[in-house]
């Protein structure tokens, strides 16, 4: 029979919270109807690939009795900014009754939506993560102009989030330590006023494919990535019909090696999806993966679509069923094909040769150089 190796996480009342999936994502809510607490457990990705703002303010939504006291539980690293937002934004809507708590993570995007929080409190061990925001695009310089006036703008939202839990802040330090993609102790985060008070310090595992996915930023403490090596230990329970911590172990291994090669790659925006479609199986799987992964980037950054990659890689779409949606989606458009100066990407067919196409001015100087000469010879006779 086979095990599963799950997490334990415990709510205030000692008992333990059932979790969904990889994501590790759960809402519930514990005690009598005088002394009810919600709590909401935001352990995993922001955003499409683990806990969209959608979900999240829907979920809340329905079990929100309006004068429970809720507590919003983070270890996340980060994702979509803009669902982070709107997760922020949530949570300064239930005012005072509303505890943000960091249990060993809330970088980038989760940090945002933590501030959003009327109070912070911030185990000893767990540690928060500002930086700049970015994105990957495609184009030509006018794009780029672009994209970039937009980034400066969610800039702006960022450090307006950060600046409303902690209105005292030195705006100029703040934007100093963004920018310098800073990792903040429970300490440092309370001093700042990001949080405002020091926890008891707990040990939770990340969820799957974070370890990997953390490599992405550049400062990330030693100590932290150490915690994503260790293999699995007695802090974690087993179920039956489920695969064994070695699998897990295992698995994690895969999920490191997808988040390396994603990177020297340059296709990092690629790791979740990647792991979605793979489902970390095995090895050959992972490396086919990659392989696949690498080609349907290429074409679809060759047809200037590069949005529409992690879309395809998620869903396992080989080479050439990509190439059947670029071009229906480029004939649709309505726009045209249009040329496309780049190299020819190895897996592209060889051109077909075609023949030579009748050149009119061509022939019509011919004949007339003919006729000529017959002329001349003509009159030499």
């Amino acid at each position: 029979m086979s095990k599963k190796a799950r997490p334990r996480i415990y709510d205030k009342a000692g008992k333990p919270v059932q979790v969904k999936d990889k994501s590790w994502y759960a809402v519930q809510a514990s005690g009598e109807a005088e002394q009810r607490t919600i709590e909401v457990f935001v352990y995993g990705e922001i955003g499409y690939w683990g806990v969209t703002a959608n979900q999240f303010v829907q979920d809340l939504r329905a079990m929100d009795d309006g004068v429970s006291p809720v507590i919003v539980a983070f270890n996340s690293i980060g994702g979509d900014l803009f669902d982070g937002l709107a997760i922020h934004n949530a949570l300064t809507r239930l005012g005072e009754r509303c505890t943000g708590r960091v249990d060993a993570l809330a970088a980038s995007a989760a940090s945002v939506a933590l501030c959003g929080a009327h109070r912070v409190v911030i185990a000893a061990n767990a540690m928060l993560m500002i930086h700049n925001p970015w994105t990957y695009v495609a184009g030509d310089a006018e794009d780029f102009r672009k994209v970039a006036d937009v980034l400066d703008q969610t800039m702006e939202a960022i450090i307006a989030a950060y600046k409303a839990k902690a209105p005292d802040i030195d705006e100029a330090d703040l934007r100093r330590m963004v920018a310098a993609e800073t990792w903040l102790t429970a300490n440092e985060a309370v001093a700042l006023g990001l949080a405002d008070e020091v926890g008891d310090g707990v040990t939770v595992k990340a969820c799957l494919g974070q370890g990997g996915v953390l490599q992405r930023y550049q400062h990330v403490p030693a100590g932290l990535l150490a915690q994503f090596d260790e293999p699995p230990g007695s802090e974690l329970e087993t179920e039956p019909d489920d695969p064994s911590p070695v699998a897990v172990g295992n698995a994690a291994t895969l999920a490191l090696m997808i988040t390396q090669q994603c990177a020297e790659g340059g296709i990092s925006n690629l790791v979740e999806p990647l792991l979605k479609s793979t489902k970390l199986e095995n090895e050959d799987i992972v490396l086919a993966g990659l392989t696949r992964a690498k080609a349907v980037n290429d074409l679809c950054v060759a047809a200037r679509l590069p949005e529409f990659s992690a879309e395809y890689v998620a869903a396992g779409l080989d080479a050439p069923a990509v190439r059947a949606r670029l071009f229906d989606k480029i004939v649709g458009s309505g726009k045209g094909f249009e040329i496309d100066n780049s190299l020819p990407l190895d897996t592209d067919p060889a051109p077909k040769v075609q023949a030579k196409q009748p050149d009119p001015p061509s022939i019509w100087a011919a004949r007339h150089a003919a006729h000529s000469g017959n002329a001349n010879n003509a009159k030499g006779k």
